[in-house]
């Protein structure tokens, strides 16, 4: 299955020339690839894809990144905290699993430096969001290459590294559940959330979004998907609320 995987990424991969940057990246991580064209396909962002393929390495690799990283979170989880119920490991996963919480880890690893996408995209806001899903590729990229225990490396030293810290910090607060208790504790109600609008290419839209309560706007966001700008939103009605 790992092979039939391999050779569909490798096929699709939307560069395969050599990049120099490539092996600064690789120095930085303490990996070295066998087979570098995962790793470009990997760092290919959907913006680069001519023609209607119909679909993206890039996403496909993401898809099975974000599959491997719930596992193994999941498990260093489930052996550090033996006391903690479901729930409360639940909770704590879905932080470190983040969007947030990747592109965080991604700008330490001066991810955006290595990354192929087109200018305009690139321009169109939403960087966060090509952080976080290349860290998921390039966790789907290591495993592909080597196997789950280099994997395991990698999330442990460069997303479980401090991640206590991460986790307790503001950065990492959803918005959307704090506004929501308090709407329900204040006015028996939950909030709403409207598309305002929607701009850039169909691979990066930039949406602007609205929450409001009882029908009275409380604040509004942006973000490159529609979670992303309701997190936002839901921030500055906290902000405005002082909660």
């Amino acid at each position: 299955m790992k092979k039939i995987i391999y050779n569909l990424v490798n096929q699709f991969s939307v560069r395969k020339e050599k990049n120099p940057k490539f092996k600064i990246l690789q120095e930085k991580i303490g990996y070295y690839f066998q087979n570098l064209p995962l790793l470009t396909a990997a760092l290919s962002h959907t913006s680069l894809l001519t023609g209607n393929k119909g679909y993206s390495p890039f996403e496909r690799m993401e898809f099975l990144g974000d599959a491997i990283l719930g596992l193994i979170i999941s498990e260093e989880l489930f052996l550090k905290y033996p006391n903690y119920s479901e729930g409360e490991l639940s909770k704590l996963k879905s932080k470190i699993v983040s969007k947030k919480m990747l592109a965080l880890k991604a700008k330490q690893l001066d991810l955006h430096e290595f990354i192929l996408t087109s200018s305009e995209a690139a321009n169109s806001g939403g960087l966060d969001s090509i952080l976080a899903d290349s860290m998921e590729a390039i966790i789907s990229a290591i495993y592909l290459d080597g196997n789950l225990e280099e994997v395991r490396k990698f999330i442990k030293m460069f997303i479980l590294k401090d991640v206590d810290r991460y986790v307790k910090s503001d950065e990492l607060i959803d918005y959307k559940s704090k506004l929501q208790e308090y709407t329900q504790a204040e006015f028996h109600n939950i909030p709403d959330y409207k598309i305002i609008s929607e701009t850039g290419p169909e691979h990066e839209k930039i949406f602007t979004i609205e929450v409001l309560i009882n029908n009275k706007v409380y604040g509004r966001g942006k973000g490159g998907s529609k979670k992303e700008a309701q997190q936002n939103a839901a921030r500055e009605a906290c902000n405005q609320q002082n909660l």
